[in-house]
């Protein structure tokens, strides 16, 4: 089954679709969509994230519904921006400027959804097939407005060293402090993603893998590397046994490719079809279950032998 991250990439997709030049429609879209994903009782919303709908279920505008969190909830949501503005980069920017706002305040959550959405606008624009330079992967990550940020380039500079010292993703990891899983926070979020994606370049496969093999908030870690990866792979590059072990409904893998391909005719200016349809009442049924799930593993891990 899909987690929210899988959900938030579909809701900005469809509200790409809905109003591909006009960052402002966009954002009251996506907007409705988190009010009423909210509603079909969905499992795992982040705290940041359920603050912030709550604010737009009382009348706050998506500008400023956002709260002063640096949670990675726009980052996991921004690969498809980028991939789709690509030849656009100040568009992309208002893009993803609108789609961070509704949720999170705080810059630095700006910084990790530009950091995504930029090294995937850099893979469709040059349209990358072999592992760039490190320099140059780091320029990019660096180009994010966050010069004046210590934090991040600190992170930057331990990449740097990571990648000479020939680091594993795990070991990087470890080097960030995260020796006991990846946290929810985006500057922990996306430099373990971004780094995964350029060590295993152009291996699906191996990229997610390290970064679950990681721990901690693997879903999200999994969302945006996945997604890195598969903009330099597509789907041939996606192990087949994978896609056919997604058994979800009423999203899954016929919606993805779906909206996927819809948005691509768009990137082409071939496509004027909106949004996909699909049986979106289902979703409620869906959730009771994948909540089931959730804590049936939750139970089961205070259970000997934990």
């Amino acid at each position: 089954m899909v987690s929210d991250d899988t959900d938030h990439t579909v809701f900005v997709v469809q509200s790409l679709l809905a109003h591909p030049d006009s960052p402002e429609r966009f954002a009251r879209r996506l907007a409705w969509c988190l009010r009423l994903w909210l509603l079909a009782l969905p499992a795992g919303v982040g705290f940041a994230t359920l603050r912030s709908i709550l604010r737009l279920w009382i009348g706050i505008r998506p500008t400023r519904s956002g709260v002063y969190s640096a949670g990675n909830g726009p980052a996991m949501r921004s690969a498809a921006i980028g991939a789709f503005l690509a030849s656009s980069p100040e568009l992309m920017d208002q893009y993803l400027g609108m789609s961070t706002r509704i949720t999170h305040s705080d810059p630095r959550a700006l910084t990790g959804a530009k950091a995504v959405a930029y090294l995937a606008g850099w893979t469709v624009r040059d349209t990358l097939s072999d592992r760039p330079g490190i320099e140059e992967f780091l320029a990019v990550l660096g180009s994010t407005g966050a010069e004046q940020d210590k934090e991040w380039s600190d992170v930057l500079a331990l990449m740097r060293s990571a990648h000479r010292r020939q680091l594993s993703v795990q070991q990087f990891a470890v080097a960030l402090g995260l020796s006991k899983g990846v946290t929810g926070y985006v500057y922990h979020t996306v430099p373990v993603a971004a780094y995964a994606w350029y060590r295993h370049f152009g291996d699906f496969e191996g990229t997610v893998s390290a970064v679950l093999h990681c721990g901690g908030d693997t879903d999200t870690t999994g969302a945006i590397a996945g997604a890195l990866a598969g903009v330099v792979v597509g789907e041939q590059g996606i192990p087949a046994g994978w896609i056919r072990g997604i058994l979800d409904w009423p999203r899954g893998p016929k919606l993805f490719r779906a909206i996927g391909e819809r948005l691509a005719e768009h990137s082409l200016r071939r496509g004027t079809e909106g949004p996909v349809r699909y049986f979106w009442p289902g979703l409620v049924p869906r959730n009771m279950v994948f909540l089931a799930v959730v804590l049936i593993h939750g139970f089961r891990r205070l259970a000997p032998p934990y």
